[in-house]
């Protein structure tokens, strides 16, 4: 049976790409997997779900080996576990040499895992410099001023009032929440502050 995995980072992102390319490879859509989330582990739901898909003589196909994962050591370990332990053919679109269904004599296996180690390395390698930009770009920002995060909204200035009109039943929490338009964690977070406030001013 053949499989397919897809992988991005983050929810705003497109596999399209990587679903055209296993979809022309025949695989149908029901036996492809997608994952929305960082290549750090391999511990996300639809690969592990996968996982369990998967039987000795099946066949995974990924578009490029950093769809697969980008931390080096644990890719080498997967593929271990899918070709080694599992019994399981991987396909590397992009890497006609990561085809663990040819060339099987000893010289093949020597070189697919050799560029397997070279490719994994390059994906973590990719990794850890996205995540130095990213650091290096909000500190940057910081610098200018730029403020990360929701600002901050301030509690109504009768907060105290509506407080102490709810504790004595007199106001609905729903009121309050709808009126002033705040989450109930948020108005609890606002009431210890408020009443943090008092203590100390005491």
């Amino acid at each position: 049976m053949d499989y397919g995995y897809t992988r991005v980072s983050s929810t705003d992102q497109n596999e399209d790409r990587q679903l055209v390319a296993l979809q022309g490879l025949g695989i149908a859509n029901e036996n492809i997997f997608t994952d929305k989330q960082s290549g750090k582990d391999f511990d996300r739901p639809q690969y592990q779900a996968l996982l369990g898909m998967l039987r000795h003589g099946d066949v995974l196909h990924v578009k490029s080996i950093d769809r697969l994962g980008r931390n080096y050591a644990d890719v080498q370990e997967q593929w271990r576990v899918l070709t080694k332990e599992m019994g399981v053919d991987v396909v590397v679109v992009d890497m006609p040499l990561l085809d663990t269904r040819l060339n099987k004599d000893l010289m093949g296996t020597f070189i697919a895992d050799l560029v397997l180690q070279i490719l994994s390395f390059v994906a973590q390698s990719e990794r850890e410099n996205i995540r130095k930009r990213q650091a290096e770009g909000i500190a940057v920002a910081k610098a200018k001023g730029v403020i990360f995060g929701r600002p901050v909204k301030n509690p109504p200035s009768d907060f105290a009032q509506l407080v102490r009109q709810w504790e004595r039943g007199l106001l609905p929490m729903d009121e309050i929440l709808s009126k002033n338009k705040m989450s109930i964690s948020t108005f609890y977070r606002r009431r210890r502050e408020l009443k943090l406030t008092i203590k100390n001013g005491k």
